[in-house]
């Protein structure tokens, strides 16, 4: 059974034509992402995870983050899809059959481990994500599966009990490497089930080009100070922009700077924008 919303999330996936997300971490927010014209709602584990007392990297409980994707659907009348990182430790089953109740229509899952900071071998992560596909399919539901690459945070090659966690030497070669072994991963999520695949952390224009053209399907990058503009991610061919928790970094700056004014027995007001 297709899910109306999870098809309309789907759809708004075009190569040219970005999705654009702005990533919210309660329901006022949501609203706000909504009410300024935006046709989806993503959330962001990063900025959901401090508002609930956590820190990221899978500290909260997969109920309470659950709960908060929960609340953040029933306040708007769009799609929502949910960072849930690499699952919560959730077998696939019940990772689908909990997130199907809170109402969203799809999920971020990355591929390296939260606690370690380690890159999960790729084939491991196709099976996961696989089982999720299957998951929602023998569930009825459909969900929008999109599949964090994390070769440019974590180096590619990163996996494995001789190279867990480590760093990649930065040589002539390092550049190739990440942009082979992130391809590759794009490619096998793809064909696992995935609907999207996130590279997160490319900036570089060549880079993304060179993805687009050979992931063979909508790719999705983070907006961040230094990533091209989302004019030129549109022309890239990029199919989904994010924010991860930069809107919620720059809120809480802005937050720490006008209480700075009130212990400074000055009016919050007069602080300009973030």
């Amino acid at each position: 059974m297709t899910s109306p919303k999870a098809a309309e999330l789907r759809a708004l996936h075009v190569p040219g034509r970005p999705l654009v997300l702005p990533n919210v971490w309660d329901a006022a927010s949501a609203r706000a992402v909504v009410e300024a014209g935006f046709p989806a709602v993503a959330t962001g584990s990063a900025a959901v995870a401090p508002v609930l007392g956590y820190a990221d990297g899978e500290e909260a409980p997969a109920g309470a983050m659950l709960d908060a994707v929960a609340r953040i659907a029933r306040a708007v009348p769009v799609p929502v899809t949910a960072d849930l990182e690499r699952g919560y430790g959730l077998a696939p089953a019940e990772l689908v059959e909990r997130l199907v109740a809170t109402g969203a229509a799809g999920l971020n899952l990355e591929d390296s481990d939260p606690g370690t900071g380690t890159l999960v071998d790729p084939d491991e992560q196709a099976g996961f994500l696989a089982e999720v596909r299957a998951a929602a399919a023998g569930a009825g539901a459909d969900l929008v599966i999109n599949a964090r690459v994390d070769t440019y945070l974590r180096g590619a090659g990163t996996f494995g009990p001789h190279g867990a966690g480590a760093a990649e030497p930065r040589d002539e070669g390092t550049s190739d490497r990440r942009l082979a072994d992130a391809v590759e991963r794009g490619r096998r999520y793809l064909r696992a089930g995935a609907d999207c695949v996130y590279p997160i952390g490319v900036a570089d224009p060549e880079v993304i080009k060179t993805l687009v053209a050979e992931v063979g399907g909508p790719v999705n990058v983070l907006f961040r100070p230094g990533a091209p503009s989302l004019a030129e991610l549109a022309a890239l061919g990029v199919a989904r922009v994010s924010f991860g928790h930069g809107l919620h970094a720059a809120t809480q700056r802005y937050l720490a700077a006008m209480l700075s004014a009130i212990a400074s027995g000055e009016s919050p007001y007069e602080i300009g924008g973030p």
